[in-house]
């Protein structure tokens, strides 16, 4: 079955990667708007935003690897999020939050680093 999805460049998979950061994001977002599954749009959503994320990663590992396209998927979607918590959602950004996602974001440089010297 994987044999029937589209071959992609690395040039393309970063695209595709960065397409379904997007859609994680958004339903992870939704989770917050759904009020626990009691607003049916945004439960809805999740699941279509998640169907989209996964099914795009499927392509991506394929090109990427697993390893570093989970950790900037899960990296990267991290830093959105807590971004749209501070701004839309009053949530605080405190110091070691603040720090924390620096930690998060030289990870991800790291895995990419990792994986251009093993290459």
């Amino acid at each position: 079955m994987l044999s029937t999805l589209p071959s992609l460049n690395v040039s393309q998979a970063w695209w595709v990667l960065a397409a379904a950061i997007v859609l994680e994001v958004g339903g992870t977002t939704c989770m917050r708007l759904s009020d626990g599954f009691s607003r049916l749009l945004p439960s809805v959503l999740i699941f279509v935003f998640y169907a989209g994320a996964f099914s795009l990663n499927v392509m991506v590992v394929r090109v990427l690897g697993l390893g570093l396209t989970y950790a900037v998927w899960s990296g990267v979607g991290t830093l959105l999020t807590a971004v749209i918590g501070c701004l839309l959602f009053d949530e605080p950004a405190t110091a070691l939050k603040l720090a924390s996602t620096g930690l998060i974001i030289a990870g991800v440089v790291g895995m990419q680093l990792a994986s251009r010297t093993s290459t």
